[in-house]
């Protein structure tokens, strides 16, 4: 009997240390931490190490890397060639820096990148002529096939895709899983897909809109030959099957590594799957950390320097008062938000009561400390109707007791969703908290005009919203305008690098009345 485990991380995003980069605390969080993990699994079996997308792209560690030094490879590369991965599966996230860029990363892995079903329109075979790889490993012969979800095109740069191709996953998965077992005759066959699952892992039921972005449950439904499933893209920590299939997903930022372990005597015994979780007891790997002392030290010099200086207050006291009242600092979000989408109307959050809003000196770990969500922004086209429904659904969060405006708790428990709370700019409205819920809105204007409710606007709100996210129904499966892919941290860095100050602006675009 031979013991085989296969270790995966996804969705590490540019986390290598435990670093909180909002306000320098640390977390349990990091490739240097679950290295430490990964190491000590590969003292106890035979090991093959996979990362499963969204590597290169989504901190400000690697934020600072492409943008300020996109000369040289990302030191993420140097971290996952120290611990010897196996394989990458190429994510969504890679493309975000452009494809000279990912060509680079890739260049500089002593890895493949596997994707079957992205295909260069040149060659008309996969993008970097890797499909799948065979790995043989104390005499079993793994096949692991990489696949990523094809709804990139509705995200991603058009400059960044040119010329590529994205084959729907669960199509491509079929014929190669079929032609793999056939000319390879492996013993273990794997797909590593970054996406997700569609629907609950145990009833089968629908959890989301059948869009293709996430295909994992229609594979193990559908293809047959698979032994393991590894997902990714929606930051979910899961171990299931799933039609006899093993299913993992380790989470995302490296709080978590997801260990297969495979009993195999001359077939398969059994296939078992655990998650390893950094906490507490989880120590830095001196190795990893050592390899990037300088990197990590040139970040945080970069997050400290002085963008822009505010001429002005920008600095948020009281959270309940940029709710009542709105504030400068929601007014700078939802203005960029417009110049960026060219859209008629904008609405953001504060998303939670520690936002600091912009001190008189500016720099990039202020940025981080306000946006904390690595959201980037849609336009939708909805009627008035729907933004008098949402405006309705956010000021919900507030109701009258004694007198006194007070949050609902049904946005506290069972945990404080500040979140969703919008402000919107491009209309001006007034609301009176203590009328119904849903008969709050008492003027609603655009342009100085009664809103028509039946005209049809173009909205430009962050992507979580435009999904629905929020229990905000009435966005969910709008018409898409536009897609704006890049994280909206990166979009408020570069506009304040453009100014020499920042002019607050006071003008209050809404009431919310007793």
């Amino acid at each position: 009997m031979k013991t085989v485990s296969i270790c995966v991380t996804s969705d590490v995003h540019g986390y290598i240390m435990p670093t909180n980069y909002r306000n320098n605390q640390e977390e349990h969080i990091g490739l240097a931490k679950t290295a430490t993990i990964i190491k000590k699994v590969k003292e106890k079996n035979d090991t093959i190490l996979i990362d499963n997308g969204d590597f290169i792209q989504g901190s400000p560690f690697t934020y600072y890397f492409a943008k300020k030094q996109p000369d040289q490879p990302s030191p993420m590369i140097n971290v996952a060639n120290q611990l010897n991965y196996d394989l990458a599966v190429i994510g969504n996230h890679e493309f975000n820096y452009g494809l000279q860029y990912l060509q680079e990363a890739v260049e500089a892995s002593d890895f493949p990148w596997l994707s079957a079903n992205i295909i260069d329109n040149n060659t008309h075979q996969p993008f970097l002529g890797k499909p799948y790889m065979i790995k043989e490993i104390a005499g079993i012969r793994f096949a692991i096939l990489g696949l990523t979800t094809h709804y990139i095109p509705n995200w991603e740069d058009p400059n960044h895709i040119e010329n590529l191709t994205f084959e729907d996953a669960c199509k491509s998965a079929k014929n190669w899983v079929t032609k793999i077992r056939k000319t390879e005759a492996p013993d273990v066959m794997v797909v590593s897909y970054h996406g997700g699952l569609e629907r609950d892992p145990q009833t089968g039921e629908l959890t989301e809109d059948l869009t293709g972005e996430n295909q994992g449950y229609q594979i193990c439904q559908e293809v047959e030959g698979i032994d393991i499933l590894i997902t990714g893209h929606q930051h979910r920590f899961l171990t299931e099957k799933i039609n006899g299939v093993t299913v993992v997903q380790p989470g995302n930022n490296g709080q978590a590594i997801a260990e297969i372990t495979l009993e195999i005597d001359q077939t398969i015994q059994s296939i078992t799957s655990t998650l390893h979780y950094v906490d507490e007891q989880t120590i830095v790997d001196s190795q990893v950390e050592n390899s990037i002392l300088e990197e990590e030290r040139a970040v945080q010099a970069f997050l400290d320097q002085t963008i822009t200086t505010v001429k002005g207050d920008m600095e948020i006291h009281d959270p309940m008062e940029v709710r009542l009242e709105g504030h400068p600092f929601i007014n700078y979000i939802n203005q960029l938000q417009l110049d960026i989408a060219k859209a008629d109307i904008s609405c953001t959050a504060l998303f939670h009561d520690q936002s600091p809003g912009f001190p008189e000196q500016i720099t990039m770990r202020d940025i981080v400390s306000n946006y904390i969500y690595p959201n980037t922004l849609k336009v939708l086209k909805i009627t008035g109707h729907d933004i008098k429904d949402a405006i309705e659904k956010s000021v919900s969060y507030f109701q009258v007791e004694n007198n006194e405006m007070v949050i609902n708790p049904t946005f506290l428990k069972p945990k404080p969703q500040p979140y969703n709370y919008d402000m919107w700019q491009g209309i001006y409205y007034e609301v009176k908290a203590s009328n119904p819920i849903g008969e709050r809105v008492i003027t609603l204007e655009y342009q100085g005009q009664p809103l028509d409710l039946n005209q049809e606007f173009q909205v430009v709100m962050n992507n979580y919203r435009a999904s629905g996210g929020g229990d905000y129904h009435m966005f969910k499966d709008k018409e898409v305008v536009k897609d704006i892919p890049i994280d909206m941290t990166e979009l408020i860095a570069d506009d304040l690098l453009k100014r020499d100050e920042l002019v607050p602006n006071t003008t209050s675009y809404f009431r919310i009345l007793q």
